[in-house]
């Protein structure tokens, strides 16, 4: 591997990866035949079922020894293979840069992770960040070759300015194909517009939409006292504070209570859902709540 590669994910967890397959609900219909089976019917060489020939049939695939049989002809069905898209929607805002380590860093790891299960499974994979609006994207990639291309382009994500979900979704759903495949965003979903607006444009696409909320410990738990001035790190606005005891407890319950608004807005819509802090450690939140959030089998 190269030095891209090992600076977000190193030897022993790439082999573990290479164990999982992203997992979709709803296949994509690709345009080339890919590695996934298909409900849809279709022309690969595993045979599904028969059904009786209609006027304008591909006689090629009459199964004449059934005709021989039963004096009817019937046509041989066989399930297609089609390819699954892959895209992650990573948040590069200025917000992401705050935390040590910086959920931006963190971010970046998970998309690689995801990413590389991606490639090993000749999945489609493609990466679009975005902050005020939709940002730069990777190109689309597939197999194993494109790795360094993958984890090229994530290295090269830095935070900067301000969060609209809102203009980022819309503008990957204008751009996206409707239905291909998995999307994963991954954000802290600290939007001032708030995450409902943000996120609307992507329902009813057709995709099987996966959020990963990210904060870092200094959010979940701030070790803060006194009079303090703090500057959003967005749009730099001045708030002067008096940090006490009341006053933490106040912050600790509106972030939960959005959190777990956050978590019931997917769950009420079928969406699957895991969040994370940096400080846990990496290997779970991959291995287990992606897993558990339905990102992998």
């Amino acid at each position: 591997m190269t030095a891209d590669t090992n600076a977000l994910l190193d030897d022993e967890t790439l082999r573990r990866l290479e164990q999982l397959e992203v997992a979709s609900r709803r296949l994509a219909r690709g345009r080339l035949k890919g590695e996934r089976r298909s409900p849809r019917r279709g022309q690969s060489s595993e045979f599904a079922d028969y059904r009786p020939y209609v006027e304008g049939d591909d006689i090629r695939h009459l199964d004449w020894n059934l005709y021989a049989r039963l004096d009817r002809l019937f046509l041989r069905l066989f399930l297609e293979e089609e390819d699954l898209h892959v895209h992650l929607l990573v948040d590069a805002s200025a917000s992401m840069g705050f935390g040590s380590p910086a959920k931006i860093l963190f971010a970046r790891r998970i998309a690689a992770a995801v990413g590389y299960v991606g490639l090993c499974g000749l999945d489609r994979v493609q990466i679009h960040a975005f902050a005020g609006g939709l940002g730069q994207r990777s190109a689309p990639l597939r197999g194993k070759r494109s790795v360094r291309e993958l984890f090229s382009f994530l290295g090269r994500l830095a935070p900067d300015g301000q969060t609209s979900l809102s203009a980022a979704a819309k503008a990957f759903a204008h751009r996206a194909s409707r239905g291909r495949g998995v999307l994963l965003v991954i954000s802290d979903f600290l939007d001032p517009e708030g995450y409902e607006a943000g996120l609307k444009p992507l329902l009813g696409r057709g995709f099987d939409l996966c959020l990963l909320q990210i904060l870092s410990p200094e959010e979940l738990r701030p070790d803060l006292a006194g009079d303090l001035r703090l500057v959003d790190s967005e749009d730099g606005s001045i708030q002067e504070i008096t940090v006490t005891r009341p006053l933490l407890h106040r912050y600790a319950e509106t972030l939960r209570t959005f959190s777990e608004g956050l978590r019931t807005f997917c769950r009420v819509r079928g969406l699957s859902f895991a969040s994370a802090s940096t400080d846990e450690p990496f290997d779970r939140i991959v291995l287990d709540s992606l897993r558990r959030a339905g990102m992998f089998r």
